[in-house]
């Protein structure tokens, strides 16, 4: 189906290389592609979308690529592809958080769905790259008073029992709690909460 985002296509042969963007291109999808792992980097611009890669290339190999990809958390899911695969290298690949791992010949519809597939993928990273990204930001506008009082809160803890826990008084934690609720932009403790959780799972891969 027709998207926005982009798809990155790197591989070192040039008929696999124009063959794969002509399928893409003639089912609507915008596709760039790269010809070797570093010309990519050298050109890639933090864009939304997936990146479909030869495992095997000179210089970096597509392996290589994906752990370099695992570093920078780019809004990018990734397809490997290979003429010379087998189960441990597949294994690797999905470890490092590729969305499939095909073998050439690949079934172009089976290709075109696993690109759907990863489109969907670098989408919902986006979205909670985005929200760690503004929770962080009003976390940091928090004083070191507030972020305590807003860790208690996190664990649970009632206004009470918050000012027992820092030796304040409840008056005081209630202005704190209403800060920070201004501060994060949420509407309820439930919402505070859900907003702080963000900030202590891993991020996604």
């Amino acid at each position: 189906m027709p998207t926005r985002e982009w798809v990155f296509v790197v591989d070192d042969d040039q008929a696999a290389r124009e063959s794969l963007q002509y399928l893409l291109t003639s089912v609507g999808y915008r596709v760039s592609s790269f010809s070797s792992a570093n010309e990519f980097l050298e050109e890639y611009d933090d864009r939304l979308g997936c990146i479909i890669l030869d495992v095997r290339m000179p210089g970096m190999s597509g392996m290589q690529l994906q752990q370099e990809l695992q570093k920078r958390r780019p809004p990018l899911a990734s397809i490997l592809v290979t003429g010379h695969g087998d189960i441990p290298m597949a294994v690797a690949a999905m470890r490092l958080g590729a969305v499939d791992f095909l073998q050439k010949p690949y079934n172009d519809q089976v290709l075109l769905e696993r690109t759907e597939e990863a489109l969907s993928r670098a989408r919902r990273l986006y979205k909670v790259e985005v929200a760690r990204s503004e929770v962080d930001t009003n976390f940091n506008k928090l004083t070191c008073r507030e972020r305590e009082v807003a860790w208690l809160i996190y664990a649970g803890m009632s206004n009470k029992l918050v000012a027992s826990e820092l030796s304040l008084s409840c008056k005081t934690v209630e202005a704190h709690r209403a800060s920070i609720m201004a501060k994060m932009g949420a509407r309820s403790v439930v919402d505070l909460v859900q907003k702080l959780s963000v900030l202590v799972v891993p991020k996604p891969s």
